[in-house]
């Protein structure tokens, strides 16, 4: 097995374990501000008075940095893919730790999550992104632009939908931005425009996370976010980074990549139809 294999997907087994506390501890942070709904970056300001979303929020960053090193070398389908495993986890750490209750359905759904991962990380090939062109930079700043202001009208509706997506296009953005970043040296980051424009989007994603936990299970949201996030960032990886994949297995990757986003999607409608596992009940 080559090294590279090796220290990456440790990394990524990292990345994921931190994600999946943040989520859990976000969640409950998020519903017990209940009693006052907001949306956006006012919401986000009062959160960032809860110690336990600011512990939420440490486990994301150091997810998110985790993931940064391993895009450095890893093509963006396999690190969303797996960063998407948080949720199962953080499932698994609630049945473990918390009390919360798992279905026959939800271990299934589990093992549906594992199984696309396992085919995604067969078929992945070591590689360093492309640089993105003017115009490709030119067309995150719209995506970005787009995405704040969409989310007024997304935290004044009834159901978490319209926030959770526009969480999960502002993560897409982080991950596009980030791959292309992650090769170079650390020091230069700061010169960059696209980690200049990576921060604001991912600002923009926390505040519509937290707006759209408020409105409905974790699970739910996570599972909408993460699902819009694999999509568009595994296309444009494909499509615009040079994203390799081994010689044949094109037709895997496509299947391994709709296993895992109906994973989080199952996961989603399974708390939607009343199973208590993220929804914060056990909060």
């Amino acid at each position: 097995m080559e090294e590279w294999f090796v220290v990456d997907y440790a990394v990524l087994v990292a990345s994921a374990v931190l994600y999946a506390v943040g989520i859990v501890a976000q969640s409950i942070a998020a519903r017990r501000a209940g009693n006052r709904p907001g949306a956006g970056l006012g919401l986000l300001a009062r959160l960032a008075a809860d110690r336990l979303y600011l512990l939420g929020f440490a486990g994301q960053a150091g997810g998110f940095a985790l993931a940064f090193f391993a895009r450095a070398s890893l093509p963006l389908y396999l690190v969303q893919t797996a960063s998407s495993s948080a949720i199962g986890l953080a499932t698994a750490f609630g049945v473990l730790v918390l009390g919360w209750r798992i279905r026959t359905a939800e271990a299934m759904t589990l093992v549906l999550l594992a199984s696309g991962l396992i085919v995604l990380a067969g078929s992945s090939s070591a590689s360093v992104a492309t640089d993105l062109p003017p115009a490709g930079v030119l067309a995150l700043v719209a995506v970005v632009v787009a995405t704040g202001l969409a989310m007024i009208p997304a935290g004044r509706a009834a159901t978490f939908l319209p926030a959770a997506v526009l969480s999960g296009v502002a993560f897409a953005v982080v991950a596009v931005a980030s791959r292309t970043l992650a090769h170079l040296e650390l020091a230069s980051l700061p010169l960059q425009p696209l980690t200049w424009l990576m921060l604001v989007a991912a600002v923009l994603g926390q505040a519509s996370m937290a707006s759209a936990l408020q409105r409905g299970p974790a699970a739910a949201v996570v599972a909408t976010a993460d699902a819009t996030t694999i999509v568009l960032a595994s296309v444009t990886g494909i499509a615009a980074l040079g994203d390799h994949v081994v010689a044949g297995h094109g037709p895997w990757v496509a299947t391994g990549l709709a296993v895992v986003v109906c994973g989080v999607l199952l996961l989603g409608v399974q708390s939607r139809a009343g199973a208590p596992a993220l929804a914060g009940e056990a909060a």
